[in-house]
């Protein structure tokens, strides 16, 4: 089992010019399909360890388990009142995978995910949400439901209540990065990597040891055309393995292009393979690490959580109260 990691941007700190950011562990989104019990919290913690390997500073962003703040539960819940069904039949991905599973096989969970998706980044006040291409549409949900509740409970009507008044949700906005937005497949230039792609030959995986690497770029799709080249939409793999160098080696596009115009695949998938392992090495090493300390990590998640839940309780307060519950 392998679980995606959420990052939001919250007030920007004038002192570095930089945003508090909040990296949370999206176990509760992992069961929305069937799921193994046994290794849910294996899973999780890995994933932590993966994220923490990968260089977030703790002393200046939060690192948690989504099941460990309640308030996003709860406002989930809070938000399904006021989200219309239509809504979420429009989704793209809950189509396809209730498509392919068939409607028996799959829980409510799937259909209102989007839901939860929308309190993970709403209870945090967020201004930013790094996002792909193909999670827009989930964040303009968001953005939909965010301003659905302001205009149902805030403003006046919230402040009749005791409340500040104003907007309850800030609207947060799309933060997508110039490269490496939707990385595509290394077996289908066409479709995207996924964790949950049905072949690991897809997907390159952080802890993949060196010699699955080599296999894997020694064994993915390429094309017949001479010389390499960007942005060529008869060339997707072509595109997609320049830009996955573009991004491990930091260089420009056009660096890229430069470096590469004249190989041929033998050449380049050797340059590929070695950026892949020189760049994936500190990170293993860090990982086993973090692993084999479970003070550390456990300490980690404990102080991210309590971090998130001063956020998160304040935001669910509010909620609460704009919505007419009875105060606790």
């Amino acid at each position: 089992m392998q679980l995606q990691c959420c990052c939001f941007g919250g007030p920007a700190n004038p002192q570095n010019n930089s945003y508090e950011t909040l990296f949370f562990i999206v176990d509760l989104h992992a069961i929305t399909l069937p799921h193994d019990a046994q290794e849910l919290s294996k899973a999780t913690r890995s994933t932590a360890a993966i994220y923490l390997a990968c260089g977030i500073d703790t002393t200046k962003a939060s690192v948690f388990v989504q099941s460990h703040v309640r308030a996003h539960v709860e406002l989930m819940w809070l938000l399904s009142s006021a989200t219309p069904i239509g809504w979420l039949n429009k989704m793209i991905q809950f189509k396809e995978k209730s498509r392919k599973a068939g409607d028996e096989n799959v829980g409510v969970a799937l259909l209102t995910y989007p839901v939860l998706m929308a309190s993970d980044i709403l209870l945090y006040q967020a201004d930013l949400v790094p996002v792909g291409n193909d999670q827009q549409q989930h964040l303009e949900l968001t953005r939909e439901l965010a301003e659905r509740l302001n205009y149902l409970y805030g403003g006046r009507k919230w402040k009749k209540l005791g409340g500040r008044g104003g907007s309850i949700f800030k609207v947060p906005e799309a933060l997508i990065p110039p490269v490496g937005a939707r990385v595509m497949s290394l077996t289908d230039g066409l479709s995207k990597m996924s964790k949950s792609a049905p072949s690991d030959q897809s997907r390159i995986n952080i802890l993949d040891p060196k010699d699955v690497i080599v296999n894997k770029i020694k064994r993915c799709k390429t094309d017949s055309f001479p010389s390499l080249e960007f942005d060529n939409p008869e060339r997707p793999e072509c595109n997609n393995l320049l830009s996955i160098y573009q991004l491990i080696t930091e260089k420009t596009k056009e660096e890229v292009a430069q470096e590469c115009q004249d190989m041929n695949w033998g050449t380049f998938k050797g340059k590929l393979t070695d950026a892949l392992i020189n760049h994936l090495d500190p990170i293993q090493q860090r990982y086993q690490e973090i692993t084999s300390d479970a003070a550390y990590l456990d300490g980690i998640l404990s102080d991210g959580a309590r971090k998130a839940s001063e956020i998160a309780d304040a935001t669910v307060s509010n909620v609460y109260q704009a919505m007419g519950f009875l105060k606790r």
